[in-house]
């Protein structure tokens, strides 16, 4: 696509110079913003409405009858006020962030009962193509003119007459409805390409975790299998033995000193973590740093290098993900350290096993009712996994590392490309409505 033949200032400078045939106006020349004071309630003698909120508005670019909305109850007079038809659209006003200002959606079907909910401000088009007005809200640059007129320290607010005031870049209508197709085109197109990276990325994450636990399970182990009796890895290579961690291993757990003692953390030295940290391969930092004093006081375990971590808790992945720890240090109580015997294990096989049985460690922590949701030392120590020579060990550990990091090379390749697209798509959408690009140029 070309430039537009001729350009004029805006009168804006953060603005810039917009197409000659083009309109700067506040946002209120074209649109009537009416703040929303509909909470979250179902109060007697209101009507029933369905609540358009501040999580349906963040999460969905278009609001659809697709969306399960919240129930609630609102005054007629509300309801005239803030009712919501196809082509209104709808924006945070208010956040614990700036940068969540002025986040916009686009109610894209009439849906019966609808209404604009608290923390919104519902941004009725008046001589604008709704979709448009949405789009610009989106561009980076517009966005963050509002963005810094939001007032506040620990929450933040934009005001109705900020919003109402903010200036937006206007074509005629006819181009904004060109501007909108072109964007609703053009972003679903690079939207599916981010999807299809995402799912490739599960795929070669599934792949990593197939190729460990085959590694460490000796499926491609000459000779035959036997039979172990363990409901996780039933069998395994004659040669290799299933052990119990506790009876080659030291296990224990730590603690949190108390965070109101500037004694136990004020000039810390002392490398301490907690369970965010087996969220990588190798631990060479600490989370936070102790005091001798805290290490005395509070008895916490001294972990020594080539040690493992487990996340015995911990939100989402975390709990039974596993660690090598390369310096020495001190843990909370949500993990625990494995101190190997190393005549009979090497550190970074039993990481790859570990990491190759994330599931039964999963199963273990549930528990057989589904609800214990944790790992104990007792669990670690009666955990079994399987043991071959250490010099085997050695040579699966080795394999492991060069084979995965392939696998991370194309995830990171991957993630690259993903964020490559994501400024793309953010570029598409700026040049679009800021005018840096004609889109009646482009051929049907």
């Amino acid at each position: 696509m070309k430039p537009y033949p001729n350009y004029r200032p805006s009168g804006v400078p953060w603005l810039g110079d917009v197409p000659g045939h083009w309109d700067v106006n506040r946002l209120k020349e074209l649109c009537r913003v009416r703040p929303s004071n509909i909470d979250k309630l179902t109060i007697d003698g209101q009507a029933p409405v369905k609540l358009c909120n501040y999580v349906d508005v963040y999460k969905n670019e278009r609001i659809t009858n697709e969306i399960e909305f919240m129930a609630a109850s609102a005054t007629q007079e509300q309801i005239d006020r803030l009712g919501l038809k196809k082509g209104d659209v709808v924006v945070t006003k208010d956040s614990e962030s700036p940068w969540d200002i002025a986040v916009p959606t686009v109610i894209s079907e009439n849906i019966e009962g609808l209404v604009c909910g608290y923390h919104l401000a519902k941004v009725e088009p008046l001589r604008a193509d709704g979709r448009f007005i949405a789009w610009a809200l989106r561009c980076y640059q517009v966005n963050l003119h509002f963005s810094l007129s939001a007032g506040g320290i620990t929450r933040y607010g934009l005001s109705t007459a900020a919003l109402s005031d903010g200036n937006i870049p206007v074509p005629p209508f006819a181009e904004q409805q060109a501007i909108a197709d072109y964007l609703d085109t053009e972003t679903a197109r690079i939207d599916e390409l981010i999807r299809e990276k995402d799912e490739l990325i599960t795929l070669l994450r599934e792949w990593r975790q197939t190729v460990i636990a085959d590694f460490t399970a000796g499926v491609s182990h000459p000779g035959g299998k036997k039979p172990t009796g363990n409901v996780h890895l039933p069998q395994i290579p004659a040669d290799w033995t299933m052990v119990r961690l506790g009876k080659y291993a030291r296990i224990g757990n730590g603690s949190t000193p108390l965070k109101d003692n500037a004694r136990y953390w004020e000039g810390g030295t002392f490398p301490w973590l907690n369970s965010a940290v087996v969220n990588r391969d190798e631990v060479r930092e600490g989370s936070e740093y102790v005091t001798e004093e805290a290490l005395r006081t509070c008895h916490l375990p001294i972990v020594e290098p080539d040690s493992l971590l487990v996340a015995l808790t911990g939100q989402g992945k975390t709990r039974g993900q596993v660690a090598i720890l390369r310096i020495q240090a001190t843990i909370n109580q949500h993990l625990a350290y494995l101190d190997l015997d190393r005549e009979h294990f090497d550190e970074k096989y039993l990481f790859w096993t570990l990491t190759g049985m994330y599931a039964a460690l999963r199963m273990v922590s549930d528990g057989q009712g589904g609800t214990k949701g944790a790992l104990t030392c007792e669990d670690l120590s009666r955990f079994e996994v399987p043991k071959p020579l250490l010099s085997e060990q050695k040579q699966i550990a080795s394999r492991l590392s060069v084979e995965t990091a392939k696998i991370d090379d194309l995830i990171t390749h991957t993630n690259d490309e993903i964020t490559l697209l994501k400024e793309l798509r953010a570029a598409t959408i700026a040049d679009a409505v800021l005018g840096r690009v004609d889109v009646r140029t482009i051929k049907q």
